[in-house]
């Protein structure tokens, strides 16, 4: 039977791995397109959409940043909020977690300075995903988004990611195109580091003014 990558799936796995693995999720470091693209982004506020058990929000806590970090599963919020208090007091301040389902929740228009969303199962379309998400994205803000891509794009072959619907180069651009006024600076597929881990389209576009 194919997973449905709803609530309840995403619950029952952080669940299990959180009781099965602490140690490995509670010291999983941030993924390397957000080190990358973000490193010399100047600290603002920033919210980390579908954060799971909140690496990235820890990453950006400790590089400046005030983040709203947002997941429909309580226990990744209490992973990630466990994790920063033992971080220590000055990065797990500046981090609020909030449960909401990135099938309905939306942030508030033209607020962040940085919206980052890595790796999210979409219900939906992709172009209403992204435009609500963009609409988060406060004047001359960054947008990042990650996905995987289902299917290799040299080989023809179905990845570890086949029958799933997530952010795509092509229907991200296009989705702020529509927007208008949004500057792209990164829109392509990249290969994991890790062999046969598949391919991600990494998108980093800047908010009009």
């Amino acid at each position: 039977m194919e997973a449905t990558f709803d609530r309840d799936f995403w619950e029952h796995r952080w669940d299990r791995v959180a009781r099965d693995h602490p140690e490995a999720v509670a010291n999983r470091p941030p993924n390397a397109h957000v080190i990358t693209e973000l490193a010399d982004v100047r600290p603002g506020v920033a919210l980390d959409a579908g954060c799971g058990h909140g690496a990235e929000a820890h990453w950006l806590s400790a590089a400046g940043w005030r983040v709203t970090a947002v997941d429909f599963s309580p226990t990744a919020l209490d992973v990630g909020r466990s994790t920063a208090r033992r971080l220590g007091a000055d990065i797990a301040e500046r981090i609020e977690w909030r449960e909401g389902d990135l099938a309905t929740w939306s942030p508030p228009q033209r607020h962040y300075d940085l919206v980052v969303c890595l790796y999210v199962h979409i219900a939906g379309s992709v172009a209403e995903f992204v435009t609500r998400l963009a609409r988060g994205v406060a004047a001359g803000g960054t947008l990042l988004l990650v996905g995987h891509r289902p299917v290799d794009p040299e080989t023809g072959a179905d990845t570890a990611a086949a029958g799933q619907v997530q952010v795509s180069v092509e229907e991200t651009a296009a989705a702020l195109d529509a927007l208008g006024g949004w500057r792209i600076d990164v829109a392509e597929e990249r290969r994991r580091a890790a062999e046969g881990s598949g391919v991600d389209a990494v998108i980093r576009a800047v908010a009009p003014e």
